[in-house]
C-alpha cells in the first residue's frame, strides 16, 4: 500500500528551539493589533501542536482581544511568516538539528514510493525555510501538505492536504507527529496517526514500512 505521510515539523523533523518564532509573531500581533504582549506570548498559551491562526487567537485573547474576526487572522497570518524570514536572515542557524536519521528516514520512504508532505501549524514559508536549512527540503514538493496560515484546527489542514494529493484515501493517509494534539486530529480527520515521542522518527518510520509491505 501506499501512503500519504504528513510529517509535523516542530518537534518531529525540526528538534531545535527557535526563539525567532516568538519574536516575528510579537512584533507582528503587536503592530497589527495595536496591543502589548510579553516578550515570548506563545509560551503563555496552550500552543503545543496548534495552527499559527489558532495561537495568534489564544494570544490575542490572553491579552484581553477576544473575539477577533478571522479573516483579521487571515490578514495577519503572511504577515507573521514574513517578519519571520526577515530574522531567519540574518541568524545563524548552523546549531539547528533534524531529527536522528531524519534524512534516511525520508528518503526511505520516498524509495518505497509513498506520497510526502508537511501538515504543520507554521506557516508555510517559515515550515519550508526551515525544511531547506536542514537539508530536507526536497522531500516535500510544493502544492502539497497543509500549513498554519490556512486553517484554525489541524483537522481542517489535513482534509487540504488530502485533496491536494488527489483527495487521497484517509484509510491510506498516516500523520507523523509529536503531540497529543497531532494524534487526536488525526483520529478525528479518520487518518492514522504515528507518535515520535518516545522512539523517535526513524522507528516511526520503521513500523510504517513494515505496515506497508
Amino acid at each position: 500500500m501506499r501512503f500519504l505521510v504528513l510529517f509535523d515539523v516542530d518537534g518531529t523533523l525540526f528538534l531545535t528551539d527557535d526563539p525567532l518564532a516568538g519574536k516575528a509573531l510579537r512584533e507582528t500581533l503587536e503592530e497589527r493589533f495595536d496591543i502589548q504582549l510579553p516578550a515570548d506570548p506563545i509560551e503563555h498559551v496552550d500552543h503545543a501542536g496548534q495552527t499559527s491562526l489558532r495561537i495568534a487567537r489564544l494570544v490575542l485573547e490572553a491579552a484581553g482581544r477576544a473575539g477577533v474576526d478571522a479573516g483579521e487572522l487571515a490578514a495577519w497570518c503572511p504577515c507573521f511568516a514574513e517578519r519571520y524570514l526577515e530574522l531567519l536572515a540574518g541568524a545563524d542557524t548552523s546549531g539547528w538539528r533534524a531529527a536522528p536519521d531524519a534524512d534516511d528516514a525520508l528518503e526511505r520512504l520516498h524509495g518505497a514510493g509513498h506520497r510526502l508532505a508537511l501538515l504543520t501549524g507554521n506557516p508555510e514559508p517559515m515550515a519550508r525555510a526551515r525544511m531547506t536549512r536542514l537539508g530536507l527540503g526536497r522531500f516535500f514538493p510544493a502544492g502539497q501538505g497543509g500549513f498554519g496560515c490556512e486553517g484554525e484546527s489541524r483537522e481542517e489542514l489535513i482534509a487540504l492536504a488530502r485533496a491536494r494529493a488527489g483527495d487521497w484515501p484517509a484509510d491510506a493517509t498516516v500523520e507523523i507527529g509529536d503531540t497529543r494534539r497531532d494524534a487526536d486530529s488525526a483520529r478525528a480527520a479518520g487518518i492514522r496517526s504515528i507518535g515520535v515521542a518516545q522512539s523517535g522518527l526513524a522507528d516511526a518510520v520503521a513500523r510504517l514500512t513494515a505496515s506497508s509491505a
